[in-house]
């Protein structure tokens, strides 16, 4: 069954951020992704963001082609600083206040993550952007999305893609793939279904916090998403 939210963390993949150029920045995609996220904070849900920076550079890729691992990691946490920046200057010309808290101390730029003070933010109606992954090498910013979702209490984490949610296999590459609109956790597990990495979806299962695949490319997606619309897939 779905149900309206009131409280979420969305993840943002940086390649949803490059749009069809796959790299940097696609400003006219980052303002679309920051008008939906206006209208549903104008209905007064409690919103985080966890940003991620491999439209920048992925970690794990440089360090396949040579780059120390944990330097790598570290290169990669700060491109996901220089999203969440951008996210929030876009939001900010919108009229939406924010708070970007990095997991890796920079007050020159943005506040340290503090749990108490990021739940105080999202009391008063501000958007939080978490950054810096979880300030630590070889965890993913899935996982880093998870940890904050929990730690915020956030009643669902919302994975937004470009494609309509999880399919029984590849639809850009099969025709006959069917979308799923409702998976258990052992389901996903049993049939392989890659809904994130293995340490993000097993925190995911362990706390019973449900995850909602969809398109957010489609506008009013997000919007309907809360709204306890049947849109994308639903893991819990």
């Amino acid at each position: 069954m779905r149900r309206s939210y009131s409280r979420v963390l969305l993840k943002l993949s940086g390649e949803a951020l490059a749009g069809e150029r796959g790299y940097g920045l696609d400003y006219r995609v980052v303002e679309g992704f920051a008008d939906e996220l206006l209208t549903v904070h104008a209905r007064g849900v409690q919103f985080s963001l966890v940003v991620g920076g491999g439209n920048i550079l992925r970690g794990t890729t440089a360090s396949q082609q040579g780059l120390d691992r944990v330097s790598a990691d570290y290169m990669g946490m700060l491109a996901t600083v220089i999203n969440a920046l951008a996210v929030q200057d876009i939001l900010e010309r919108k009229g939406v206040q924010t708070r970007v808290m990095t997991a890796i101390r920079m007050e020159s730029l943005a506040e340290p993550y503090i749990r108490r003070r990021a739940l105080r933010h999202m009391e008063k109606g501000r958007l939080v952007i978490f950054a810096g992954g979880t300030g630590n090498p070889y965890f993913s910013t899935d996982t880093a999305a998870v940890l904050r979702a929990l730690e915020v209490e956030a009643e669902a984490i919302l994975k937004g893609t470009n494609v309509e949610g999880i399919f029984t296999a590849d639809p850009r590459k099969h025709s006959e793939a069917r979308l799923i609109p409702e998976l258990t956790f052992q389901d996903a597990l049993v049939n392989g279904y890659e809904v994130m990495d293995r340490s993000a979806f097993g925190l995911c299962q362990t706390n019973k916090l449900p995850i909602v695949v969809f398109n957010m490319n489609v506008p009013g997606n997000l919007d309907r998403v809360l709204q306890g619309e049947p849109v994308g897939t639903i893991v819990q």
